[in-house]
């Protein structure tokens, strides 16, 4: 019997915001739920931007004005809105008027060059037609014969100044003792805690429950961290001129978000690990997770991702394949000679008359625990992943170009829903969070993807949802934004519309899909299952089937009985009340992220080793070395 990985847990951080309950959600249909749920996440809104702080129960603005919350949401709601999703790059990020974009020239003068210099500023290979003469202490003058071969400090106008970025004033370094440390993981550790905290269940309480080596943590990005603390700093700061740092490789490597949960949120001495799949990431490290619980090799396990692209360098090299929307390509898609800030929100169109990708950040992570342990622990139980299918593209002729693996991958997961929950099911209850990047290739390859596999179920007008037209493309951490988008369906009813497509394309496989540039909306309980789907570079495909919450009650109550699920209730309502208590004190800007640096570190010497079991100082439980020997017929 294998154990149904449940997600008891989620958080993180994206240009809709929150992740935890489902505030990010609620963000791409604040239109359409109702009014509590809008205020609360316009709040959580303003709390995260600093753009009110709470004190004794009222709300301060900047200004220093006192208001209710009502009075506070409706003053900056227009602010909010426009601080969030897809937007024009802002300051914060860099300087899209100032981009540094230095020339190589070589100066020549028939009476040759003249210049001083200190001798900090010397180089260390004195170029052959170069005289030095030392004219004081430490300061040198120097005669060129011939050509000097300089590099002129220059700027540029950014040709791409479209991205999804976090929430403006949203400075996750700001909440904990960040030391330097690169974007990405600043958001990893906010997003890893916000998951934590979400679940309702001290993580302490969850360790107590089972061995240290049961749990597991799975995360990773697709390109490391590339700003100035990571490897971009790394690879620039000799040229520039500046000092490598002893940080910037080990800060670098792109499964640090995993290594910092392990160091300094969790402890964990279980298993570890971050995949790399390109736009495939996510799914690949969520995989790695679904089939270490249902194998029992492990009962909790943190899966997650964290990307922050928006660097001048990264965007450049996107821009060179052709692959992102430039501000001049926008300009001829939409027959204009400027671009507003509301052109900008709409730069990702997926499946529609679009030119290229709008880039985005994010850190997203999900908490899986085996049922038993759910039903033991009484979590809250959002939805479960059954599997997740991957499979790479063949041969190919461009390393970027698309393939053949993502028809397997999603032809898979229908199949796999099919068996589990009926024909009917599938064909009525499911949806696809589609990549949807907003390329021309995409809009034509994916959706013949999608389109060829509901002809072959049997799927009249499969809903298609491309949440990459609100948030941008998080890179390897885009399966998580549609992870998460996908709970909040299950919650408010509403399959996001692609909205900022104003028609879909022609060339467009459409005649299975139903896709909409209007909010669908379906009830909580009217999608029985979702398949998320990622086409990454170089054959990276992934696709996850998830099961709705009311789908995975059902079938717990078929494994466990009613008396057993009836005191599974019981417990679940103190859950729902710790988890609610997070809630709150993140609405008053009181709830801080996890990090616990240099806390119970442990060496070799405090370990109390035997030949069958390990105990740790500071773990409720030992590891054991009762080792299955899975070739027992061959010993």
């Amino acid at each position: 019997m294998s154990q149904l990985p449940v997600i008891v847990g989620f958080g993180g951080i994206n240009p809709a915001g929150r992740a935890s309950f489902h505030h990010a959600y609620r963000r791409l249909v604040l239109d359409s739920i109702d009014a509590p749920s809008r205020t609360e996440t316009l709040l959580d809104l303003a709390i995260l931007t600093r753009l009110a702080v709470s004190e004794e129960g009222t709300y301060k603005t900047q200004d220093g004005n006192f208001s209710s919350t009502e009075e506070l949401v409706k003053a900056l709601e227009p602010q909010l809105l426009n601080s969030t999703l897809i937007r024009r790059i802002e300051p914060s990020s860099f300087d899209v008027n100032q981009v540094t974009f230095n020339k190589q020239a070589s100066l020549s003068n028939s009476e040759g060059f003249c210049f001083k210099l200190r001798k900090r500023q010397m180089p260390l290979t004195i170029p052959d037609n170069w005289q030095v003469e030392e004219i004081a202490p430490g300061n040198f003058q120097i005669r060129v014969e011939g050509d000097l071969n300089v590099i002129l400090p220059d700027q540029k106008e950014a040709p791409v100044q479209s991205a999804g970025q976090l929430p403006s004033g949203f400075t996750p370094g700001k909440l904990y003792q960040s030391r330097n440390h690169p974007r990405n993981l600043q958001m990893t550790v906010f997003a890893a805690s916000d998951a934590l905290s979400s679940t309702g269940i001290p993580f302490e309480k969850i360790a107590e429950s089972v061995a240290p080596d049961q749990i597991a943590v799975y995360a990773s990005n697709s390109i490391g961290q590339l700003d100035d603390y990571g490897f971009g700093g790394l690879t620039k700061f000799p040229v520039l001129g500046k000092r490598t740092t002893s940080k910037q490789i080990p800060l670098g490597y792109a499964q640090m978000p995993a290594d910092f949960v392990n160091a300094y949120i969790l402890g964990n001495v279980g298993t570890t690990g971050g995949a790399l799949g390109a736009c495939a990431t996510f799914l690949y490290n969520l995989r790695s997770g679904v089939n270490d619980i249902r194998s029992g090799r492990r009962k909790v396990v943190l899966v997650g991702g964290s990307d922050a692209p928006i660097t001048p360098e990264i965007i450049e090299g996107f821009r060179a394949m052709g692959a992102l929307a430039e501000d001049k390509d926008l300009l001829a898609l939409d027959h204009l000679t400027s671009l507003s800030d509301s052109d900008y929100r709409k730069a990702c169109r997926p499946f529609g008359q679009n030119c290229g990708f709008t880039i985005g950040e994010s850190s997203q992570f999900v908490l899986l625990m085996s049922d038993d342990l759910a039903i033991e622990l009484g979590a809250e139980i959002y939805g479960a992943v059954p599997e997740v299918f991957v499979n790479a593209d063949g041969h190919k002729k461009s390393i970027s170009a698309p393939g053949v693996g993502n028809y397997i991958t999603l032809a898979k997961s229908a199949a796999l829903i099919q068996k589990m929950l009926g024909k009917e099911s599938l064909q009525q209850r499911s949806l696809v969070q589609a990549h949807g990047t907003s390329t021309p290739q995409n809009r034509v390859t994916e959706s013949h993807v999608i389109n060829e596999t509901a002809k072959a179920f049997g799927i009249k007008s499969w809903p298609i949802s491309a949440v990459k037209c609100y948030l941008g493309h998080s890179q390897g951490t885009a399966g998580g934004d549609q992870l998460s988008s996908s709970l909040g369906i299950w919650k408010y009813g509403y399959i996001p519309g692609i909205v900022t497509t104003p028609e879909f394309a022609d060339d467009v496989h459409k005649s299975n899909l139903k896709l909409s540039n209007q909010h669908i909306e379906v009830g909580s309980t009217g999608m029985d299952s979702v398949f998320l789907n990622s086409k990454g570079f170089g054959g990276n495909n992934a696709s996850a089937a998830v099961l709705a919450p009311h789908i995975v009650a059902s079938m717990l109550e078929k494994r466990y009985g009613s008396e057993v699920m009836k005191n599974y209730q019981a417990k679940l309502e103190h859950t729902r009340q710790v988890a609610a208590a997070y809630n709150e004190s993140s609405l008053r800007g009181e709830a801080k992220p996890i990090y616990l640096y240099d806390n119970n570190v442990l060496q070799g010497e405090d370990l109390n080793i035997t030949n069958t079991e390990i105990k740790l100082p500071g773990y409720a439980n030992p590891v054991s070395l009762d080792v299955e020997n899975p070739f027992s017929d061959l010993s």
